[in-house]
């Protein structure tokens, strides 16, 4: 599975569902329907008194305004109502205890009220985008959007952070059967649960590098990856054709370096000391061909929606990972607080840049191409979190004999539940915009 290696920015260089109660054809009924809104509306204005016009337009604005708003997959292209990635945190008591995360069987590490951390003013607090709402994670909503359909979630421990806490979300409120799941303890590298009310699976892949890696990946004892940018993952690959949705997350490995590889050749290094014979290759280029070849594993053959996510941010502040006090905030960040560290936009950047580029080559394809490329960008309101990591909870009862000079602290990840249940809320409103 592989530990995490915490990132020092000063050590880089920067380089369709079916419609119902409608009798007409889908295309028809929005069409139908805004301008009956339109004609209620310019009704109102007309012939009814300022009170009453106040009174009945808000709640029909709102309703607007829930029922159309769409993501902006992409920064700079228009003004499109809704762009989930920017906003703040704002208090809501209790808004994210949804879960019980023990009944949901989230990773040990993960499980802060169990591991007994004493504060849960993380779970008060929900994400309000710039300019519109962002409703709860709907569960009924989500395995309705995808009935019958195979959901995938690829990538490294932030893919299976965002992965158990939408098994949690989803168990919370509907019976499963657990279809296959590694047998070693807490390994949880590869799982897929089953919803038969609705015909969903959702499975987990772990693909740190996207692409075909061995080494540390396997085994934390070996000090090097060593990463095959030439051929996709070999588990995840294998099920490609069955899989309807899939959301690709990585970054974390690749910013701590690799030997890469191009078939049987070496083509450069990155953060490998014992490697430098070969040619440096940063992090840049080698993300870009990770994200760009999984996407075109997933780009052919059947249709298919493919998300990018882009890269969540860990708040170590530049503390040892064993300290005590390595993040220790208890409120999320203000808007504008704190700017986000150049590194992080630059790889949020290429994901949007591969999902560009993507987007490009499928509408050039005869036919349009078959596959639905989008961004889940949980970059900011994930950097905005300082508070929602495990912390030294990421062991059961760690101070129980005194307060340690050294002990691990998980500074990366979030508690289940907590700030990552927003990233599945995003990706719920994703899954559920009309193209």
């Amino acid at each position: 599975m592989g530990s995490y290696q915490q990132l020092n920015p000063n050590s880089q260089k920067p380089s369709s569902t079916t419609s119902r109660g409608c009798i007409i054809s889908k295309r028809a009924c929005p069409w139908l329907v805004s301008a009956f809104l339109a004609l209620a509306v310019l009704h109102i204005l007309c012939c009814s008194p300022a009170g009453t016009q106040q009174a009945v337009l808000t709640p029909v604005l709102q309703y607007i305004n829930n029922t159309y708003s769409f993501v902006s997959s992409v920064p700079g292209e228009g003004n499109r109502n809704c762009n989930y990635s920017e906003g703040q945190w704002v208090r809501s008591p209790g808004y994210a205890a949804r879960y019980n995360g023990t009944l949901c069987n989230v990773k040990a590490s993960h499980n802060c009220i169990l591991n007994g951390r004493p504060d849960t003013g993380y779970l008060d607090w929900r994400w309000q985008p710039d300019g519109c709402p962002l409703p709860a994670f709907d569960a009924k909503a989500f395995l309705t959007t995808m009935r019958g359909k195979h959901v995938a979630l690829v990538g490294d421990s932030m893919a299976r952070n965002q992965a158990q806490s939408l098994i949690c979300l989803l168990t919370a409120s509907y019976p499963y059967r657990l279809l296959h799941q590694d047998p070693e303890p807490n390994k949880l590298n590869f799982w897929r649960y089953a919803f038969p009310s609705h015909g969903v699976t959702v499975s987990y892949y772990w693909a740190p590098f996207l692409v075909r890696a061995n080494g540390k990946p396997e085994d934390d004892s070996i000090p090097y990856n060593y990463v095959h940018l030439d051929e996709p993952g070999d588990r995840w690959a294998a099920d490609a054709e069955t899989i309807d949705v899939v959301v690709l997350a990585a970054g974390h490995w690749l910013l701590n370096g690799a030997v890469y590889y191009n078939g049987s050749e070496v083509i450069g290094a990155h953060n490998t000391p014992e490697f430098n014979n070969h040619t440096s290759v940063g992090y840049a280029w080698p993300l870009r061909m990770a994200y760009r070849k999984a996407v075109e594993r997933l780009s052919s053959g059947r249709p298919r929606t493919v998300v990018l996510a882009t890269f969540s941010p860990s708040h170590f502040e530049g503390r040892p990972i064993d300290s005590p006090t390595a993040c220790t905030m208890m409120e999320p960040y203000k808007k504008g607080e704190k700017e986000l560290v150049w590194i992080y936009k630059e790889v949020r950047d290429i994901v949007y840049d591969e999902a560009r580029a993507a987007r490009e080559r499928i509408a050039g394809e005869e036919g349009g191409g078959a596959a639905r490329i989008e961004v889940l960008d949980v970059t900011t309101l994930a950097a905005m979190r300082p508070d929602g990591h495990p912390s030294v909870y990421m062991q059961r009862d760690p101070f129980a004999n005194g307060v340690p000079e050294r002990i691990n602290s998980d500074c990366l990840h979030f508690c289940l539940p907590g700030p990552v249940d927003t990233f599945n809320e995003v990706l719920l409103q994703i899954l559920k915009k009309r193209r």
